[in-house]
């Protein structure tokens, strides 16, 4: 695939991704904030809003300010050019691994929205059975686990094999 088909898919992908994603936040901000959580299925899923100052599961979130700024932001956008940047110019990558790897970025992207302007993220679900529980999430959270099992799935799934065209006689 091309360069530009690369940057393209990437753009589409993210600007979809990433309008899903602010706007269940902004909705999430405006319906959740001041309401307890409210349960669905038994309690399997849950709504409830959270703003969250650190990465993954709130790691990081007890960092002073500015260690917090450096990691989450600086650090983390340096990764998500990186990435870009391996993207489009690796030459040899399936389909899979590309749409799987643009959605890591349109997430990591749309989360990095909130750091930059907020300095946190908003999260508002929850998914589990009993006391067995996910952390709360987002869109963005969901784009970058479902690219990083589209990427590892991708590894384990052969590369079909193409067969020149062969005639009977």
């Amino acid at each position: 695939m091309s360069a530009a088909n690369k940057l393209f898919l990437l753009f589409v992908v993210a600007a979809v991704c990433i309008g899903c994603d602010q706007a269940t936040k902004r909705l999430a901000e405006f319906a959740l904030k001041e309401l307890p959580p409210m349960s669905f299925f038994g309690n399997t899923f849950r709504l409830e809003y959270a703003e969250n100052p650190g990465a993954f599961l709130g790691i990081g979130g007890e960092l002073p300010d500015w260690e917090r700024w450096l990691l989450l932001t600086v650090a983390s956008s340096a990764i998500l050019v990186l990435l870009t940047v391996f993207v489009c110019l690796r030459r040899d990558l399936r389909l899979g691994e590309l749409c799987g790897y643009t959605f890591i970025l349109a997430g990591g992207m749309s989360n990095m929205i909130d750091r930059i302007m907020a300095g946190v993220v908003i999260d508002f679900m929850n998914i589990g059975i009993g006391s067995l529980r996910t952390g709360i999430f987002n869109v963005a959270d969901m784009a970058i686990m479902a690219g990083l099992f589209i990427v590892l799935g991708t590894h384990f799934v052969p590369e079909p094999r193409h067969v020149q065209g062969v005639t009977e006689g």
